[in-house]
């Protein structure tokens, strides 16, 4: 199924009452107001379009020559739209975030006037199913890291430092590719990155002694030959990983080199860059640091978000118990013992 279709806002004379010049306000609104990415303007605009389209039944006119009367959508009606998307097979997850959008748009229009009605906020898309993130035991990420030393015709050194640094720092996708040769922060004693997270808010994220040292070989080495490299435009010097063009190396060559990993080293399908992400929040609760400190070095907003990694293996939780608990543990606790 084709995801929404969001139109083009690019036209000035748009009549700011239509469609069209709602839209063009709208992810104005976003980009100034909520400083959301491009990916997330693009959802959201989507969003609004495709319930125009809803509403009208004509999704190929222009919608230039369209207008939206925000009173005409009750909650009756925001509901016959949400079962339509239910129909065309989305999930319950999407459902959540498309309506998360149109409240987005409601909230946009409340700064342009006063509105006698607001049906987002009386409408409750279903919950979604909450499944537990995949992740891998330790042994299987050491097998992930190595894998690039088996790779033909490649910088192994590169592609080693550059999972090292996915797993030993627990970054988003996105936040690895955007690391500069300055978000490498040299402590001796503790080296960090400075990585910019969702919406633009910077974090310390600790590196670790084995993904640092795997950094310092691959700038003394492959990095200066991608750099010498450069063919197809302008090299990017400032980018910490380079492809072999000497340009930033980007998402979509991250995930292959993960699948290539993956395979490499005899793993399921599943794993994705992601999964590293997961592994490296579960590996940390599983060795005692709480969900306050996993929150930080993950970047997560709130602790809601984070609880999710609470999950560890029942054989853990059957050993913190017997460790911790008083008429579990062999040995009491101190202040337990007679006399």
């Amino acid at each position: 199924m084709s995801a929404p279709r969001p139109h083009s806002s690019s036209t000035p004379e748009a009549d700011p009452t239509s469609q069209a010049g709602l839209l063009a306000a709208f992810e104005t609104f976003l980009t100034v107001e909520r400083n959301l990415s491009p990916h997330s303007r693009r959802a959201y605009a989507g969003d609004v379009s495709d319930l125009f389209d809803f509403l009208d039944g004509r999704p190929d006119d222009d919608p230039s020559e369209r207008s939206f009367e925000a009173e005409r959508v009750n909650r009756a009606l925001l509901r016959r739209y949400l079962a339509s998307l239910h129909q065309r097979g989305l999930a319950r997850a999407s459902l959540q975030r498309r309506l998360a959008g149109l409240r987005t748009f409601y909230a946009f229009l409340r700064t342009r006037g006063p509105l006698s009605d607001d049906p987002t906020r009386r409408v409750r898309a279903p919950a979604p199913r909450k499944a537990l993130p995949r992740f891998l035991r330790v042994e299987e990420v050491q097998r992930l890291l190595a894998a690039p030393a088996s790779f033909d015709g490649s910088f192994p050194v590169r592609d080693g430092a550059l999972l090292a640094t996915l797993y030993g720092a627990g970054l988003r996708i996105a936040e690895l590719s955007g690391l500069d040769l300055e978000d490498l922060l040299p402590d001796p004693e503790v080296p960090c990155l400075r990585v910019a997270g969702k919406g633009g808010k910077e974090r310390l994220a600790p590196l670790g002694a084995r993904a640092n040292e795997a950094l310092g070989q691959y700038r003394a080495g492959e990095r200066l030959t991608l750099l010498r490299r450069a063919r197809a435009g302008p090299p990017e010097p400032d980018a910490l990983f380079l492809n072999r063009n000497g340009g930033r190396f980007g998402v979509r060559g991250i995930r292959n080199l993960v699948r290539k990993a993956v395979l490499a080293a005899g793993l399921p399908e599943w794993v994705t860059p992601h999964t590293l992400r997961h592994s490296y929040a579960t590996h940390l609760l599983e060795n005692g640091a709480d969900l306050r400190a996993i929150q930080e070095l993950l970047g997560h907003a709130s602790l809601a978000t984070t609880q999710v990694y609470a999950h560890v293996s029942p054989a853990h939780l059957v050993e913190v118990y017997g460790r911790a608990h008083p008429r579990q543990a062999s040995t009491p606790p101190p202040e337990l013992r007679a006399g």
